[in-house]
Parts: C-alpha cells; sequence; structure tokens
C-alpha cells in the first residue's frame, strides 16, 4: 500500500475536506484506498456522524458506526484542544509507539492509504512529540494544507521549513480557499513558489470539483511516482 500524510498549517485549515476527495477521485477510479484519522481533539459521541471520521468514512463509502469510528481514529477527545492537553483533561494520554505502529500496521495492506493528522505541523501529542514527530517516524510523503487567508505565506513557509529540516518528503502543497476573500489563490501560489522552489504546488476553490481533485490527485501521484 502506497501511503501519503495529510497535515496543515493550522487547524481548521481542509486537511478532511481535501483527504475526502482525494478518496472519492481513487474510488471513481476503481482503485482500493483507506484513511485513518488515528488522533481527534473536540470529539463529541453525541454527534459523531458530523465528525471528521466520519466524513472520512462517508467519503469512502462506508457506514458511519461507532465500531467503524473506533477502527480508524482509537484516540479520541472530547476538549477541543492539542490532543496532549485534550488527553490529559481525560487522565489519559497519546502512547506515540503505539500510534506509530498502528499507522504502519494499516500502510502493509493493498492499495493507497492517508494517514489525517490533527491540527497542524508543531501540534503537541503528548509531553515531547509533535506532529512533526509523528510524520518523521513514519518516513512517508506528506501532503500539506495551506488557508488563502492573510499571513498564510509566513505559516506555510514556516511549516515547509520544519519539514525539510526533520527530513520530511512534500508530496504536494494544497492552498485551499479560506472563503473570506483576503488573497486570490493564485496570488498565494505564486508568492509561495517563489519562496519553495521544488515543491508542487496547487489550489483549491471554495466549491471545489470531482476535476479539481482529479487535478490534485495526478499532480501528487505522478510528481511522486519520479525518483
Amino acid at each position: 500500500m502506497s501511503a501519503y500524510f495529510v497535515t496543515g498549517t493550522g487547524t481548521d485549515i481542509g486537511k478532511t475536506f481535501v483527504t475526502a476527495g482525494l478518496i472519492r477521485v481513487l474510488r471513481a477510479a476503481g482503485k482500493p484506498v483507506r484513511a485513518l484519522k488515528p488522533v481527534v481533539s473536540g470529539f463529541d459521541e453525541t454527534n459523531a456522524h458530523t465528525s471528521d471520521p466520519a466524513m472520512l468514512l462517508n467519503a469512502m463509502g462506508l457506514e458511519v458506526s461507532e465500531d467503524a469510528i473506533a477502527r480508524m481514529a482509537p484516540w479520541r477527545f472530547a476538549a477541543p484542544l492539542a490532543p496532549d492537553m485534550a488527553a490529559a483533561r481525560e487522565g489519559r494520554a497519546v502512547d506515540f509507539e503505539a500510534l506509530i505502529a498502528f499507522c504502519h500496521m494499516a500502510a502493509a495492506e493493498r492499495g493507497t492509504l492517508f494517514i489525517e493528522g490533527v491540527g497542524g505541523v508543531m501540534v503537541p501529542l503528548d509531553v515531547k512529540r509533535t506532529v512533526l514527530d509523528w510524520m518523521a517516524a513514519l518516513r512517508i510523503p506528506v501532503i500539506l494544507v495551506a488557508g488563502s487567508y492573510l499571513g498564510t505565506i509566513s505559516h506555510t513557509l514556516t511549516a515547509l521549513d520544519a519539514m525539510a529540516h526533520a527530513g520530511v518528503k512534500v508530496a504536494a502543497l494544497v492552498i485551499n480557499d479560506s472563503g473570506d476573500g483576503a488573497v486570490p489563490l493564485d496570488d498565494t501560489a505564486a508568492a509561495l513558489s517563489r519562496f519553495a522552489p521544488g515543491i508542487a504546488i496547487t489550489t483549491l476553490p471554495r466549491a471545489a470539483s470531482a476535476e479539481d481533485f482529479a487535478r490534485l490527485a495526478t499532480l501528487i501521484f505522478q510528481r511522486d511516482s519520479q525518483p
């Protein structure tokens, strides 16, 4: 199974939106695809059908059930905080070694696997590790999702720099329309391309179509297949 990690420059940036769109592209092409959302903060058991894991299950054409969510998202916490803080409120912690083993086991199966992270690149998972440590330990290509809001260029370049120093390979940078109209998508992409040479950059409009996601999938899979 080929595997990709989906992360963002921050929270609520569109990671699940992008992941679900890519899942649908592969399913439409008749290709096997799976997704995991191993760590979730702000999880409301009473509204589980609206959660990020539920969105991914829907994209995979699977029933949204308590068991299905538990299988793809073992570390779920109620507080809408960084995982280390959310877990501490429940007297729990994210077992980093178990998290890595869980992801490796899933990546060994047939097809394409998307592992969606939590929050942004540097969000703490436990008392000493962040999402960046998670990505570095998995050693799989990363899809970085950024917004188009004012300030995203600094946030995105900072995230790219951190990943480069950690030896994390970026398969693609996706600029997802933040919806506020502050900065045109193409202007943001052009500015980032000047400071991030060699990074595959694409944009997604607010109402992204199947064709938009197909274009993104082509960019990721063709680029990543190159030596």
